[in-house]
């Protein structure tokens, strides 16, 4: 339909390697199984690691759970993004600032953090930790808190597209 704009998020970490690809791949696997049709996709404040695979921990992370991220490549926030997607979460309150100092004054995304996706969330505010500089356990833990969110706003999607 003319005129009717697709639902559109974009993931976003430090470097694009660890925790926001987790997130994609998380997001786009509730979004198929809720039926939705959605724009998805993750990015990194900084640059380091632009058109490189996800780390291969975060690979064998989300693998185990039947989710691929191994085809991802990083990439760089754009000032573009902030009018291609309706909505940008950040993985924590120091990428949060750098979108919202990055972010053009006439555009429209949404800006927050992604656990304030999480239905009924005692803690709102609270912030993914970056697992790239500790051990498995960083990484499950994060897989658990990026899969309660991607099945929060997965459920909200569902709701907001059963009004139109």
């Amino acid at each position: 339909m003319a005129g009717v704009m697709v639902p559109s998020v974009l993931l976003v970490c430090l470097g694009n390697i660890c925790r926001s690809p987790i997130a994609e791949g998380l997001f786009a696997h509730h979004a198929e199984r809720a039926g939705l049709d959605v724009v998805i996709d993750s990015a990194g404040c900084a640059g380091f690691h632009v058109n490189k695979p996800p780390d291969p921990r975060a690979i064998a992370t989300a693998a185990a759970q039947s989710i691929d991220i191994a085809h991802l490549k990083a990439r760089q926030v754009a000032v573009a993004d902030f009018y291609r997607f309706g909505e940008i979460y950040a993985m924590d309150e120091t990428n949060l600032a750098e979108l919202q100092s990055l972010k053009p004054a006439d555009a429209t995304a949404k800006l927050g953090l992604v656990m304030s996706m999480i239905d009924g969330a005692q803690t709102p505010g609270r912030s993914v930790p970056d697992p790239y500089y500790g051990g498995q356990g960083g990484f499950d833990q994060v897989f658990e808190m990026l899969d309660q969110a991607a099945a929060s706003w997965a459920r909200r999607q569902s709701l907001t597209a059963g009004e139109d």
